[in-house]
């Protein structure tokens, strides 16, 4: 798949958030990466694991005293993805779910709220 075709996929990912949280967003960036960094692993102590997005930043419900700060990251990792799914069809969904997943992270939600929330979608 190319850049372009996965970018695509993102926006998709992006455009099925429902409205009221996307109006929400405040201060965070959605990127595309091919790989997560050796950095990125280390600290989230993975290895061999795949890794398919990450939040970096300031949770929007942590954010007391909160200005002058660089915009927090969402970065969506397009060779993980592409390595664990097979068809576009399989892609699509994860790229859909994985962006669900980090802007959840953005709004305050943990790991384990995650994926409670996910179980019920």
């Amino acid at each position: 798949m190319t850049h372009e075709e996965f970018e695509q996929l993102v926006r998709e990912g992006i455009d099925s958030i429902d409205k009221k949280f996307l109006r929400k967003l405040k201060n965070v960036g959605i990127v595309i990466e091919d790989d997560p960094t050796p950095f990125q692993l280390e600290k989230l102590h993975l290895r061999g694991g795949f890794l398919f997005g990450l939040y970096e930043g300031i949770p929007q419900t942590k954010r007391e005293g909160y200005g002058q700060v660089l915009p927090d990251k969402i970065t969506i990792f397009k060779n993980p993805i592409e390595k664990f799914y097979s068809t576009p069809e399989d892609i699509k969904k994860a790229v859909k779910n994985t962006v669900w997943h980090e802007i959840a992270h953005h709004f305050g939600m943990d790991e384990h709220q995650v994926r409670q929330a996910e179980r019920k979608k």
